[in-house]
């Protein structure tokens, strides 16, 4: 392709560069060796200009050019080796070497130094060692560079014993800064674990002799990410390796691939081999170095030989030795059917990693098990699941074989499948087996445990498949636990399980509990009190699982609320009517007060009942805010919008008309929230009546301050958020018009939907907000003057309206 740079010069080789980089026939592997050949004829051509018959002098490439592996973007790791002979030569020659490079804008860098020299820094400073490692002569004195080469391969091998704990300890530090890339929206290709420096890592493992990577597929992982790097170069023009959510679609496009989600599915193949490789491996060297250390001694103690390593049964055909877990010398997977679960809730249970040439003997003896399964494959997927943190290596494990797929063929719409959503942590595969690992931990407080594992495990196994998600994961549940070998019962509890998986934390964060008709519809869509304990549980396993940002003790409560309000329909107890319901002291109390005075009353307290259940989430149930206000236009608006100002958020919102005594005239509207601060202490409840009393009598422009407050403290651009939506919920009262809201969450987003409803001219019966991350859904039941629903058109109007004013 490239052929000879048409001169020395930056010119020619700038040229050929961008021919070579915008040729389309031209990608991957080919392109970065003929990049990296192009630019080694340029260095040659300059070192040869420079230093025409020079000895004692070479000019090396290292680490990523060192392998021949240039990127579009990527830095130039050059070596100026010399044997120390004539240094004023050799800082002329470095002089005409760098500055060409630098004309070119090309990230370089470079170092100057002799063999000893190169050896000794090698020693300080792992980074350097590693770069060594891939040394590759470029031009000048070929023993020069290959005596280096010779040294420090000698020197790394020797050393292996002490370097290769640091390098584990480095790729450990950079995980933890940088994340898992097999589960990151936005993942850095190059630091992130499972990225292209561990991949590094693992080379220079195996260059130590002292262990080695499993090679199957491990070349392919790491070609993988090169190319999406490259694409990343060619499409931002940046020596970047961060994979930024607005790029995504480039790349993908670049790659010829279908779109984005198509992209980070195969870059979360890619890391997904490249960590378990790294586990793998790791382990390898700890056992070898653990081997080294105690072999003399036992030697000494038993007069010498080899000592048998100790193996202990733990299950049918399997072992313990040397940490992992193996298989007895009489297991025949070819006819065992069951001994990979066995084997692997085996290894869960003992807390052990399965022995890599143990899992992939299985693999090529593993045959489908029959539908349905035999008992006992059934009881150890459910022990395997059962067994909590070390099921997620386990799993691992058995899937980088093949096996699980082999097991559940559903799982490959979801393996390595992305979730859009900030608030989820995982890909859609490693959150189920997250909720199982969650649910674990419930088994104690379910009659069916069973039940709840295999639920944790398939309830989102619909999202590889179109539509709602729900329903279809009923349709494979059903099929799956049929196949498992669970009876009809249990089957039909296990989907239902699986439809209904988000009914509980939708309909407590969304819903009016008061409200007869929310109570009926969840008892009838559970329909036992058995499937309603195991919902509860696998509601919060789910949540626990998808990330800090989708539980919390509110959360919490207003589930327990609603699961106790079902079981007592369930139980045949008819839920009581809200309208019948009579007001506590407390509420009568400010009512009669706000009657007297004309103005607002407040009060506020903080919740003081301890947890049912010890937690260690820092999120409290927040703060009680009742307001009684005498009847009028714009309470809704107003008080959300003091509270704004005021910086508390607003967890739960009822608005209601409270009954008088008899001979109080006046009407007065109950505000019965919960609220917390956003950060720092509450405001007295006196700075909140004050600032409530000026709202609502139009000397306290709200609008105009939280104006000001967002241009004092602009928000960071980011990532461009969808438009929001609202949608009347059919059926979903009797009492009231149900309308969703679901928007960009931001301060003063209740003030501005109130407006807009006062705008609309209904009335508020209660608001139910809820906020996962960044995205704000809440919800609103409404009525005409009345106190009646909105009929059909004028509520879809009212929704439209509420759309556009949120859309300005």
């Amino acid at each position: 392709m490239h052929g000879q740079a048409e001169d020395s010069g930056p010119g020619g080789y700038a040229a050929a560069r961008l021919r070579l980089l915008n040729e389309k026939a031209w990608s991957g592997p080919p392109r970065r060796s003929a990049l990296a050949g192009l630019t080694d004829e340029w260095l040659a051509g300059l070192f040869a200009a420079g230093a025409p018959g020079a000895r004692g002098v070479s000019l090396v490439a290292v680490g990523g050019y060192g392998r021949a592996e240039l990127s579009p973007r990527s830095d130039l790791d050059l070596l100026l080796l010399h044997d120390g002979s004539a240094p004023e030569t050799v800082s002329t020659l470095a002089d005409r070497l760098w500055y060409p490079v630098w004309d070119l804008g090309l990230a370089l860098d470079h170092s100057v130094r002799t063999p000893a020299e190169a050896r000794r820094t090698a020693g300080e400073d792992l980074k350097v060692q590693l770069g060594l490692l891939d040394a590759r002569h470029i031009a000048g004195d070929l023993g020069l560079t290959t005596a280096l080469r010779t040294t420090v391969l000698a020197d790394w091998r020797n050393q292996a014993p002490k370097r290769l704990p640091a390098l584990r300890e480095l790729c450990e530090e950079r995980a933890a800064r940088h994340g898992e890339l097999q589960y990151l929206l936005e993942p850095d290709l190059k630091e992130a674990r499972g990225g292209l420096r561990d991949a590094t890592a693992l080379r220079a493992v195996a260059a130590s002799w002292l262990a080695d990577a499993p090679r199957e597929g491990l070349a392919e992982a790491r070609g993988r990410l090169l190319d999406v790097r490259d694409a990343l170069h060619l499409t931002t023009g940046r020596a970047t390796d961060r994979l930024a959510l607005q790029e995504q679609d480039q790349v993908a496009a670049e790659l010829g691939l279908l779109d984005a989600d198509a992209l980070l599915r195969q870059v979360y193949e890619a890391a997904r081999i490249i960590a378990y490789a790294g586990d793998v491996t790791w382990r390898e060297v700890g056992r070898v170095l653990r081997s080294r250390s105690v072999r003399p001694r036992l030697r000494a103690m038993m007069g010498g030989g080899k000592p048998a390593p100790e193996r202990s049964p733990l299950a049918e055909g399997v072992v313990e030795q040397d940490g992992e877990v193996v298989l007895a010398r009489a297991a025949r997977p070819d006819r065992d059917l069951v001994l990979p679960l066995r084997a692997a809730a085996a290894a869960a249970q003992a807390g052990l990693p399965l022995n890599l040439h143990a899992v992939r003997r299985m693999a090529a003896g593993a045959r489908a098990l029959p539908s349905p399964w035999p008992a006992e494959a059934r009881q150890q997927l459910i022990t395997l699941l059962g067994s909590g943190r070390p099921t997620v290596d386990v799993w691992e494990a058995l899937e980088a074989e093949g096996l699980i797929s082999l097991l559940l063929p559903d799982w490959d719409r979801v393996r390595c499948r992305p979730q859009r959503n900030a608030v989820h942590l995982w890909t859609v595969d490693r959150h189920l087996i997250e909720t199982a690992v969650r649910a674990s931990a419930f088994t104690r407080r379910v009659s069916r445990p069973d039940l709840l594992l295999i639920a944790a495990l398939l309830h989102d196994i619909g999202k590889g498949w179109p539509g709602d998600h729900s329903v279809a994961g009923e349709v494979i549940a059903r099929d799956v636990a049929a196949r498992i070998g669970f009876d009809a019962d249990d089957v039909t509890v296990i989907a239902t399980l699986v439809r209904h998986h988000l009914l509980l934390v939708e309909t407590a964060t969304r819903r009016d509990l008061d409200d007869p008709a929310t109570v009926r519809s969840v008892a009838e869509a559970v329909g036992s009190p058995g499937t309603l304990e195991l919902l509860h549980a696998l509601t919060e396993a789910d949540a626990l699982a998808t990330g800090p940002a989708a539980w919390s003790s509110w959360r919490a409560s207003l589930v327990a609320d609603l699961v106790e309000r079902v079981a007592a329909v369930l139980a045949g107890q008819a839920p009581p009517d809200p309208e019948e319901a009579a007001p506590t002291a407390q509420h009568e109390r400010l009512a009669l007060e706000a009657v007297a005075t004309g103005a607002p009353v407040l009060s506020l307290r903080a919740q003081t009942e301890p947890p049912a259940e010890p937690s260690d989430d820092p999120e409290p149930l927040g703060v009680e805010l009742l307001i009684a206000v005498p009847d009028q236009a714009g309470v809704l608006p107003a008080a959300a919008g003091v509270l704004a100002m005021h910086r508390l958020t607003v967890r739960t919102a009822e608005l209601r008309s409270l009954d008088l005594p008899d001979g109080v005239d006046g009407s007065v509207l109950l505000l019965d929230w919960r609220v917390a601060a956003e950060y720092g202490s509450l405001p007295q409840a006196a700075r909140l009546r004050a600032d409530l009393v000026r709202a609502l009598d139009g000397s306290l422009d709200i609008s105009g301050r939280l104006a000001e407050r967002d241009a004092a403290y602009p928000r960071r651009r980011g990532v461009v958020a969808p438009p929001p939506r609202v949608t009347v919920a059919p059926a979903a009262s009797r009492h009231a018009t149900v309308i969703e809201v679901r928007a960009q969450d931001a301060p003063g987003l209740l003030f501005r939907i109130g407006r807009a409803l006062e705008d609309t001219a209904v009335r508020v019966r209660s608001a139910h907000v809820s906020t996962l991350g960044a995205n704000a859904m809440d919800v609103f039941y409404v009525t005409q003057e009345q106190g009646v629903p909105l009929p059909g058109e004028e509520a879809v109007a009212v929704a439209r309206k509420l759309e556009e004013s949120l859309r300005t």
